[in-house]
């Protein structure tokens, strides 16, 4: 094998038991590429290096959430930057319990279980009680780190919490995903002398690469044929599984609400002209990079969310199109600044942390606008104030 070629200089190199476990997650996909005749399809690759049972990046043991690359972590997300990620968060879950008249939460992916812990701390506030939090994940490592933080942090609701290995063929409540939509596989499409073809997976000199085969009419085909490519090459993603998923969270959903969080554009802008290699890429100790096939099972790999046709899905089912909007007005409407400004700008120990990491969620620079909150519902008659002002669902 030569692997050397995709592992850049400028970033750090595995212990070797995580590079004995990319060793054994590369000889699996090289067989199944072997059974498939030699091709796969990118979005296969993907869900491979991803989730493989025992040595996909979030089906294995790696430390993935934290905030520096020193600590062994790739990447950081909201709830770990700020509890007041979580207590925001917790009002329009809190009010949408109460509007359709349910006690039960759903959370998928939940990270290290920060959020977890500071949505079941807020949520057991007067006026705001639930029955159970019931949670995805199918790594095994984040669910007893999930455990552990919850534990420690709302030990008196860890109780309330369970986790699920299969999903209810019927949910009333709320589903919350925070940064699960871009984790999930995409397919790969590459557009050049005016001719789309799939990129897939081969093995050549090697290594793995990518070979592009011509494409079978289709859905994406048919999306991909309305891209205005400028007369120029072209590298664009679709969504197939995330899609999937929505329909069948929103399927699951009898009465309630479902949000996901999660970085992203609408349609017009996500397959904009000048968007040209698409949106692809991979986080390895918090440096961020275009290739796939560095160290397979020990990075992530990520497309940004592609809005309408999440939209789309959620809709076909029957729900509701509850509100679209960015992190920041969404945040904002819930009471972010209110938040802020109940701990003393005397404490600086307490309160200068606290600025800079919702400056970070707010701003546009950085969280802010790139990051945007999608929502559907049944049995809601009215909006909720997290989306009462700066809802974009027209811009879908």
């Amino acid at each position: 094998m030569n692997p050397k070629a995709h592992q850049p200089d400028s970033l750090p190199a595995p212990g070797p038991s995580a590079l004995a476990q990319s060793e054994a997650l590369v000889a699996r996909i090289r067989a199944e590429l072997n059974d498939a005749g030699g091709w796969m399809p990118f979005d296969r690759y993907m869900e491979r290096a991803l989730y493989a049972p025992g040595l996909g990046y979030y089906s294995g043991g790696a430390r993935k959430f934290g905030l520096r690359g020193d600590d062994g972590s790739d990447f950081v997300t909201a709830p770990e930057l700020s509890p007041l990620f979580a207590a925001m968060l917790a009002r329009p879950i809190a009010e949408a319990l109460q509007a359709s008249g349910t006690r039960d939460v759903i959370e998928f992916g939940a990270g290290t279980g920060k959020l977890a812990a500071g949505l079941l701390n807020a949520l057991a506030a007067p006026g705001a009680e639930f029955d159970s939090y019931s949670i995805v994940d199918l790594s095994g490592e984040l669910r007893e780190r999930q455990r552990e933080t919850i534990e420690a942090a709302a030990p008196a609701l860890a109780g309330k919490v369970r986790w699920l290995d299969a999903l209810p063929e019927r949910f009333e409540g709320v589903v919350i995903g925070n940064e699960v939509l871009d984790a999930m596989p995409v397919r790969l499409f590459a557009c050049a002398d005016g001719a789309w073809r799939e990129r897939g997976v081969i093995w050549r000199d090697g290594w793995f690469a990518f070979e592009d085969r011509p494409v079978a009419a289709s859905a994406d085909l048919a999306l991909l044929s309305d891209i205005d490519t400028a007369g120029g090459d072209y590298i664009a993603e679709t969504h197939d599984a995330a899609r999937a998923f929505t329909r069948t969270i929103c399927t699951m959903l009898a009465r309630g609400a479902a949000f996901f969080i999660d970085y992203g554009f609408p349609r017009h802008e996500y397959y904009h002209p000048q968007r040209t290699q698409g949106t692809l890429m991979c986080h390895y100790r918090h440096r961020a990079h275009g290739d796939p096939f560095v160290y397979p099972g020990l990075q992530d790999i990520t497309a940004h969310v592609e809005f309408t046709g999440i939209a789309e899905a959620g809709v076909e089912t029957g729900a509701d199109l509850l509100g679209f909007t960015s992190q920041a007005r969404f945040l904002l409407n819930a009471g972010m600044t209110d938040a802020l400004t109940q701990i003393d700008p005397a404490d600086t120990a307490r309160f200068l942390p606290a600025a800079n990491a919702v400056q970070k969620l707010l701003s546009e620079a950085e969280m802010g606008e790139l990051f945007k909150v999608i929502a559907f519902s049944r049995g809601l008659d009215d909006k909720l104030q997290a989306f009462s002002s700066g809802d974009r669902s027209h811009t879908l």
